[in-house]
This record gives structure tokens, sequence and C-alpha cells, in this order.
């Protein structure tokens, strides 16, 4: 689905992303791995378009990202869902207000069709019948639902993951770390998560690469990755699993 080649990106003259080259195959879910600063959260901007590289392409469904026109890029966006790191939910807004903003935004649906699909999304993310809460009357874990159910409702191709178990209880990582592979089964949706979490990335991805100093120095199948004999992926590993 996503094709990134060659990929450079540099701020006030420091390079963050040094000719970065990752496929991203359909209707799987590929984790980007790397310690804070590698330049994950950098790239994933990358991916939807907000930020420019200096150099290099991204493809997505086969069409160049790089230096398009505002009105093109914006439709190519709405094959992308977001989950923000801390859900980023409207705190004034009731839970079903929340998943229904961008229908509200970007769509000309009637409130009782956006109405059956706020249900439909939040009955998938296990939350039925939670559409007159408040983000503060919600935990952490149902935060993050939540801020799924809304990256779903536009029906996305694609969801991106920004750190989504950061700051959270070790049942509660799991409980998420379940809710994005079982998103991906039930919907067929191609997923993109940026983490730190080893022990995470090791239960939901189909694919990881390994982000270090800008440049991907691993990229294989999950299940591949710990027979990885890159310096860098050997320490990262080793520290997570003697911590662990």
């Amino acid at each position: 689905m996503i094709v990134i080649d060659a990929l450079h990106k540099s701020f006030a003259g420091k390079p963050i992303l040094r000719g970065i080259r990752l496929h991203i195959r359909r209707g799987r879910t590929r984790v980007i791995l790397g310690a804070s600063g590698s330049g994950k959260t950098v790239l994933m901007k990358h991916i939807i378009g907000l930020l420019r590289p200096d150099s290099g392409s991204i493809r997505v469904n086969d069409q160049e990202l790089v230096g398009l026109a505002r009105r093109p890029l914006q439709e190519i966006r709405r094959h992308f869902g977001m989950v923000f790191q801390q859900a980023a939910l409207f705190d004034s807004m009731t839970v079903g207000e929340n998943v229904a903003f961008p229908l509200v935004e970007h769509t000309t649906m009637t409130p009782v069709e956006i109405g059956r699909r706020v249900a439909e999304k939040l009955d998938i993310v296990g939350l039925a019948g939670c559409e007159p809460m408040f983000p503060a009357e919600l935990s952490g874990g149902m935060r993050k639902r939540v801020g799924l159910a809304r990256a779903l409702v536009l029906e996305p191709t694609c969801v991106l993951y920004d750190e989504p178990t950061t700051g959270l209880d070790p049942l509660t990582t799991y409980n998420v770390d379940q809710m994005i592979r079982d998103a991906q089964r039930r919907l067929q949706v191609t997923s993109v998560v940026i983490s730190h979490d080893v022990g995470s990335a090791l239960r939901i991805a189909d694919d990881i690469a390994v982000i270090h100093e800008g440049t991907i120095v691993a990229d294989c199948p999950a299940a591949e990755i710990r027979a990885s004999q890159h310096p860098h992926v050997r320490r990262f590993l080793d520290t997570w699993f003697g911590a662990a």
C-alpha cells in the first residue's frame, strides 16, 4: 500500500531521516520500532503528508505524495485514520460527539446516519452504548478505544498509531494490543504503529522495521526480528528482554 524510497529530511541542518526505504504491505500490521529521537515520528508525519521531505519518494496506492497539491493530498489523507498517543479527545464533547467529529467535518451524512456509524464503530472497539460518557469518565484504555473508533469512523484503509501503549500499565497495554489486532483482522485495514515497546511490537506486528539515527537497520517479519545481528537491534532487544 505504501512505498517509501530514499527519503531524506533535515531540520536546521541536522539530518533526521537518512535515505529511508520501506514497504508497507496492504492488510498487514507494520511496526516501526525505535528509541526516542530515532526519527520514527517524523517518518509517520511524512506518510500522511504533514511534512515534506528534502528528497525521496512516498507512494500511497501507487500515487506519489511528494509535491502533490493540497486538494489531492487531502483526498489521499482520507485513506488514513490516526490514533494519537494520548487519544487527543475533546474533553468538552461526549464520546459520541468525539467519534462523530470527522463525519460532521468531512461528510454530508445526516444526524441519523452519523449516529448509526458512531454506534457501529464503538461496538467494534467494545464500547457499545458509551456515547453519552465524557472523556474524564474513561480509563486510559477506554480513551484509546474511543480514539480508535474515531480513527475508523471515516472507514480508512490504513490506520496509524502513534506510540499507542505509552503510559499504560501492563494489563491495559495488552488490551490495547488486542484492540489493534482485532481491528486489523475484522476490518482488514493496514496498520502502521510507531513504538519503542518491544513486547507490544512482538504481539501485534506482522512486519517490523527498526529505525536508528534516521535509517532502517532491520526490516523483516516479526518472527525473525530476534535473529537480527545488527549491533543496535541486538542492544535494543537485549536491553528490553533483560529488563522484562
